[in-house]
């Protein structure tokens, strides 16, 4: 493992469902999903609706399993294959190494905002003061105004909760970011910051994989685009 290798190597990626409730039905999801993500890229997975792109982030953060095929990713103290991991090695590697912003906010009902944003930090090691002045800096930067710091993201709008997720998923500087639409309910304001807040984790370091249907946000922030659709035709063409 060289400083050069990928952060995100994933390898000849295979997903299929089955419809238990269709006598077994088999629906292919990918298939031959092959790319990189390297430090200080943002790659973005492009493609029409049904592709398959949510369903390669979620291989990549370990909610849904593998056919066949490898997901590694790097961490300080090696590499670690994704679709063959024990569940508890993922959850070593999301406390250590990845991040994901979903569209949805999902935390324990009634948590004033400021403890949902520094959480990611603390687990990751960070001193309780360091933790809340990355979390006021982001939350500022993403304007949410102080009066909701200590309310439950619950009780906010839309766009609200998705710019405390957004936080939340920045906290920690993780090597790995997944993005699911992450811009999907801001306004315009709010999308230029959030536009900036990648373009520093860029700079940074950070490895970013994305899903951006804002052709606006993607073409701003992307590095390159993986064109998820493109791996299925090849395959049927072979």
């Amino acid at each position: 493992m060289t400083e050069t290798d990928p952060i995100l190597a994933v390898r000849d990626v295979a997903k299929h469902f089955t419809m238990h409730l269709r006598g077994g039905l088999t629906i292919p999801v990918v298939d031959d999903v092959a790319f990189d993500v390297h430090a200080g890229e943002c790659v973005v997975l492009g493609g029409p609706s049904g592709a398959g792109k949510s369903s390669i982030l979620k291989m990549v953060w370990g909610n849904y399993g593998v056919d066949r095929g490898s997901i590694r990713v790097k961490t300080p103290d090696g590499t670690i294959d994704v679709a063959t991991a024990a569940p508890r090695d993922v959850i070593a590697l999301r406390r250590s190494t990845m991040s994901w912003v979903s569209q949805f906010l999902r935390v324990v009902p009634r948590v004033a905002t400021i403890d949902v944003v520094m959480e990611p930090a603390l687990v990751r090691g960070h001193s309780a003061e360091e933790a809340r002045e990355r979390a006021e800096s982001l939350l500022r930067r993403l304007n949410v105004p102080e009066r909701l710091w200590l309310l439950p993201p619950a009780t906010f709008s839309g766009g609200e909760q998705q710019r405390v997720n957004i936080a939340r998923g920045l906290v920690a500087d993780a090597r790995l970011l997944l993005l699911d639409e992450p811009t999907a309910s801001l306004d315009a304001e709010n999308r230029a910051a959030v536009v900036e807040l990648i373009e520093a984790r860029k700079a940074a370091g950070t490895a970013l994989l994305g899903i951006f249907h804002d052709a606006d946000v993607r073409d701003r922030v992307a590095t390159r685009i993986v064109d998820v659709a493109a791996f299925a035709e090849r395959r049927a063409a072979a």
